[in-house]
């Protein structure tokens, strides 16, 4: 089987999408209960050489489903409880497509990985905001199929006696669950350890009264009530729910976009490429025009309100350059703009988030930021006349590896200014504010950090302060910044990811910064790994008949 190298051999990944472009999955919705049936095209694989058969998927299939939870949030307002099914008989999904995996380069598999572990921790960040997902699995689920379930607050199976769950990766392929499998078993499903090392290992996985007993799902029926009990269960999501929010909701329409050379323009977001020094300059424009501070405003104005465009410019921006523009290792963050226009934003965002578009924005800007957070480029911002890191987007600042600030002290220097978004409204993969995570949950320093919000910082103070990492003056600007870029480019990206990956989240962890982390290290090993991708590896002879080599050394 050839391996593919998805950048080269084909047309740069688009992620925009509508529903009327879906191949894969259909949206219905009654009431407050929405319906996300999957339903893929076999022959419709976002690359050539491989059948997406039993509602298995690739990287086009969850781009959809990320288009269509973003149109849960902001159309369909109403909607408190969403049923996750199969729109076939008797197959639920079996994952992500074996001959894709076996056919794709090693940096197109992990990207592929990386964007379904944002998706379905995408779903539990909407868990948070009262978005309760139902997964009703009506037919075979297994590997990543099962992964969507778990990403579920609750989980439904038919009582069939052949639909089974299963995570047959390491049985079957040599490799593991890429999508957070393990981990969700154990740490979210509380599945015990030697229950869970019984269930992982065994390919035909356990039909429904053994997963139930196991605790691998909540609730069974046989076929004839199973209709019933997924109502019942919605209904009763939908009588708990917190949510409140009118029927109708704002349309999310395409992007602004453009692209030409090495130029990628939105109306809000900036990327400019430099190939030669493996950089990419991603800056993001504040608000140009008066922004409203009442909701009704907010919800007229629709998605052109700048904290909802540019968020959704900004994640589409990320996105391209991490499946298209792989060889940039370093991304430079910038920003333009009035900061006091960005505090007003943040303002709103703070003391409106009980409404519900409010709250969605603060919800997609909390998602855009994670996403950042756990891409494996190295990120510098660069504070310098004319941004305006405040508030919100001082947020990109605080999630960069490294912050450069100008030197000066006039009112020409550049400047920072915290507010109470920063401490309240983004927390990070691990469960705390960029800031709680920079000061490693240090109180008098958070303390000081306080008592600093809504004050001009100039490069002094924010280096006092520990929110700018290295502040030259004018002199030394352009060599200081050239050389960083320069010496952080020339170092082994492998080496870079493990580092990162390694320092971004000190403290405790959780389940998201679990998933990221073996994601970047176990996965990321195993998947090069001989007994998985060698000319005899598993992955590579599934379905061929051939029975894998596997070197028996263990490391």
């Amino acid at each position: 089987m050839a391996i593919v190298d998805s950048q080269a051999a084909h047309p740069p990944v688009d992620f925009q999408t509508s529903p009327g472009r879906y191949r894969h999955w259909r949206l219905n919705t009654d009431g407050a209960v929405a319906t996300l049936a999957l339903a893929v095209d076999e022959n419709a694989g976002l690359r050539p050489g491989y059948k997406l058969k039993l509602n298995s998927y690739d990287l086009g299939v969850d781009i959809e489903l990320h288009d269509a939870l973003n149109r849960i949030r902001f159309e369909h307002p109403a909607v408190a409880c969403v049923v996750v099914t199969s729109a076939y008989e008797r197959v639920f999904s079996a994952g992500a497509n074996i001959y894709m995996l076996g056919q794709s380069s090693h940096g197109w598999k992990v990207n592929f990985c990386k964007f379904t572990n944002e998706t379905r921790n995408g779903m539990e960040d909407s868990s948070r905001d009262g978005l309760h997902f139902i997964a009703a699995i009506n037919g075979v689920c297994a590997g990543g199929g099962y992964e969507l379930a778990l990403a579920c607050d609750e989980i439904l199976m038919v009582d069939d006696r052949s639909t089974a769950v299963s995570l047959p990766e390491v049985p079957l392929l040599g490799v593991l669950p890429g999508t957070g499998g393990l981990t969700r078993v154990v740490d979210k499903r509380r599945v015990r350890r030697d229950i869970a090392d019984l269930f992982c290992t065994n390919a035909d996985g356990v039909r429904a009264q053994r997963a139930k007993a196991w605790g691998l799902v909540d609730a069974i029926a046989p076929p004839s009530e199973f209709s019933e009990l997924v109502r019942a269960r919605s209904a009763a999501a939908v009588v708990t729910s917190q949510r409140d929010a009118p029927a109708r909701g704002i349309t999310l329409r395409a992007l602004e976009r453009s692209a030409s050379g090495d130029d990628l323009r939105y109306r809000h977001v900036r990327v400019k490429l430099d190939r030669a020094a493996r950089c990419a300059t991603l800056t993001v424009l504040g608000p140009r025009d008066a922004q409203p501070a009442r909701v009704e405003e907010i919800v007229a104005l629709g998605d052109a309100w700048w904290p909802l465009a540019m968020a959704r410019e900004l994640d589409d921006a990320i996105l391209r350059l991490r499946s298209n523009e792989t060889d940039l290792g370093v991304i430079v963050i910038k920003t333009e703009g009035d900061a006091q226009a960005v505090l007003a934003i943040g303002r709103t965002l703070h003391d409106e988030r009980a409404h519900w578009l409010v709250r969605e924005t603060v919800g997609l800007l909390r998602r855009t930021f994670a996403r950042l957070d756990v891409t494996s480029r190295s990120l510098y911002a660069l504070i310098e006349p004319g941004s305006c890191f405040a508030g919100p987007l001082l947020e990109l600042a605080l999630a960069a590896d490294r912050a450069y600030m100008l030197a000066g002290e006039d009112d020409a220097a550049p400047a920072i200014v915290l507010d109470e978004t920063n401490f309240e409204c983004f927390p990070a993969p691990n469960g705390r504010s960029r800031l709680a995570t920079r000061f490693n949950d240090d109180v008098e320093a958070l303390m000081r950090l306080r008592s600093a919000a809504h004050r001009t910082l100039r490069a002094g103070e924010a280096l006092e302060l520990g929110l700018a990492t290295v502040t030259p003056d004018e002199l030394d600007w352009d060599d200081e910044i050239r050389l960083a870029i320069e010496e952080r480019a020339a170092l082994s990206p492998d080496a870079l990811t493990g580092l990162e990956a390694s320092l971004r989240f000190p403290g405790p962890e959780t389940l998201w910064t679990k998933i990221f982390g073996r994601l970047s290290a176990w996965q990321n090993w195993v998947f090069i790994r001989p007994n998985a991708t060698g000319e005899r590896g598993a992955l590579k002879l599934f379905g061929t008949g051939s029975k894998p080599h596997f070197d028996w050394e263990r490391v």
